[in-house]
C-alpha cells in the first residue's frame, strides 16, 4: 500500500477511482479486495492499513534524515561527485551561449541533458 500512494487520502482516492472504472484491486500482503461494492468493514480496514503504511513511511524518512545528519557531522556524507571540472563547466557554458546544440554537448561531455541544464542554471 505504501508504494501505491503518497498518503492515506491519495490511497483512498486512487482505490475509489479505479473501482469506479470496474477494476478490482487486491492487496495481497494485507488480504484486502476492492471491487466497488465494498462493505464498510473493507473501507475501515483500508483506512487503518493505509494509515499504518503512511506512519511507517514517515518513520523511515525520519530515520533516514537523522542518519544523513549524523553522517554529515562526521564528514562521511558529501553527496555525489561533480561530473565536470570547473574548466569543463566554463567551456560548456561558453559553447552553449554560442549556440551549440545542448544534446550534442551533453553527449560530448558524457552527461545527461538534465545534468547539462543544471550546470547551466547554477552559479557555481
Amino acid at each position: 500500500m505504501d508504494r501505491l500512494a503518497r498518503n492515506l487520502d491519495d490511497l483512498r482516492r486512487l482505490v475509489q477511482m479505479l473501482t469506479k472504472r470496474g477494476i478490482r484491486i487486491e492487496f495481497v500482503k494485507e488480504g484486502l479486495h476492492f471491487t466497488g461494492e465494498d462493505s464498510p468493514m473493507a473501507n475501515l480496514l483500508l483506512s487503518v492499513m493505509g494509515a499504518f503504511a503512511e506512519f511507517e513511511r514517515a518513520l523511515i524518512r525520519e530515520r533516514q534524515r537523522e542518519g544523513i545528519a549524523l553522517a554529515k557531522k562526521r564528514g562521511a556524507y558529501r553527496g555525489s561527485k561533480k561530473a565536470l571540472s570547473p574548466e569543463q563547466v566554463a567551456d560548456l557554458r561558453q559553447r552553449a551561449a554560442a549556440g551549440d546544440q545542448k544534446a550534442a554537448l551533453a553527449r560530448e561531455f558524457g552527461i545527461s541533458r538534465e545534468t547539462l541544464y543544471q550546470y547551466l542554471r547554477s552559479n557555481d
